[in-house]
């Protein structure tokens, strides 16, 4: 087991929510991790193929940034191949996201993308992408055009933020250096999240970077750094709303590394046996989770049977989506040329 990194402390006394936004952080957090459980229960059954890669345990990243600090629906959020959750937080219904697992025209990629290729422009969902770093530039792109729109063109309205995640093993490609400069230079309206989950596939990020603190890379382009325990939705929110309100005013973007931990492994084809059992009980003690329904009840926002209650509608809610993904169609053989380029 590799030495653990001190996992920044989050002073939780500073931090204000009320009880509505806790339950909807809780409730989005709970769909992320029912949604992965059930995929991994149908991957195994031989309802869906391909690769499949889980979400579980990184929860807090996802719902901390897209729910706690940005406006679902009209932000954008570029994501990675790890990308169900990404999708659930930016708005994408549950049925939509399983439709797409299953290969139906109902998904929200209508069937063509599967698990690491979701879309959704209704939600400024702007893709899941299969190869490591790829969404970076095309965030860039996305923040660049809001801030073109708004100083070039005098849309008032164009005060848009671009989240972009992806993982540690995407910080020594090339697009991550070349994208976090044009981006500097640029002032652009764009956070960039990475997601250190230590392993990117199966190589330990100790072993694959000369600095492995990636957040301090930050410096060379002259913006803001920070490192975060991304185990803690109440620690990314905070971070997340200062770089977002950073970047909707002007002031360019920023870099999160959010420290946290894959609990299955890179995907459902992995045997997962490259992680030592202590290493995994390390970071499986700190589930995102169970920490803030902790806070929740002891802060008495909630009741435990609340909670409970909340969970028991997330895991009918999935049942749904399962059924309706079961039953929607096949893609039709006729539109097989269908959104390969744009349409009026």
């Amino acid at each position: 087991m590799i030495q653990e990194r001190t996992l920044p402390k989050f002073d939780v006394t500073t931090a204000q929510i009320g009880k509505e936004e806790g339950l909807r952080l809780y409730e989005d957090m709970v769909l992320g991790r029912t949604f992965e459980d059930k995929c991994a229960e149908m991957y195994y059954r031989g309802k869906m193929f391909g690769f499949v890669h889980l979400y579980n345990g990184q929860e807090a990243v996802s719902t901390g940034v897209i729910q706690g600090a940005m406006r679902p629906g009209e932000d954008f959020v570029c994501s990675t191949y790890r990308d169900h959750v990404h999708a659930l937080s930016a708005g994408v219904p549950a049925k939509e996201v399983m439709a797409e697992l299953f290969g139906k025209a109902t998904g929200c990629s209508k069937g063509r993308g599967g698990s690491m290729h979701m879309f959704s422009a209704e939600h400024r969902l702007l893709g899941g992408y299969a190869f490591v770093a790829e969404g970076i530039p095309v965030a860039a792109g996305a923040a660049f055009q809001t801030k073109y729109r708004r100083e070039a063109l005098g849309d008032e309205s164009a005060d848009q933020v671009t989240a972009c995640f992806f993982g540690d093993g995407a910080c020594n490609n090339g697009q991550f250096f070349e994208t976090l400069n044009m981006a500097a230079l640029w002032k652009l309206p764009v956070i960039f999240v990475v997601e250190n989950n230590k392993w990117a596939i199966g190589m330990a990020h100790e072993r694959a970077t000369s600095d492995p603190e990636i957040y301090k890379k930050a410096s060379v382009f002259n913006m803001v750094g920070v490192e975060v325990d991304g185990m803690d939705v109440m620690a990314v929110r905070a971070v997340a709303q200062e770089a977002v309100a950073r970047a909707r005013a002007g002031e360019g973007p920023t870099l999160i590394e959010a420290l946290t931990y894959r609990f299955r492994g890179h995907s459902l084809a992995d045997p997962d046996e490259l992680r030592s059992k202590a290493e995994k009980e390390f970071w499986f003690a700190r589930d995102p989770i169970k920490k803030f329904a902790a806070y929740l009840t002891e802060q008495n926002l909630t009741t435990d049977q609340e909670l409970k209650e909340i969970d028991r509608r997330i895991q009918q809610e999935i049942e749904e989506a399962v059924k309706f993904a079961e039953s929607s169609p096949e893609p039709d053989p006729s539109e097989l040329y269908r959104y390969v380029f744009a349409e009026d």
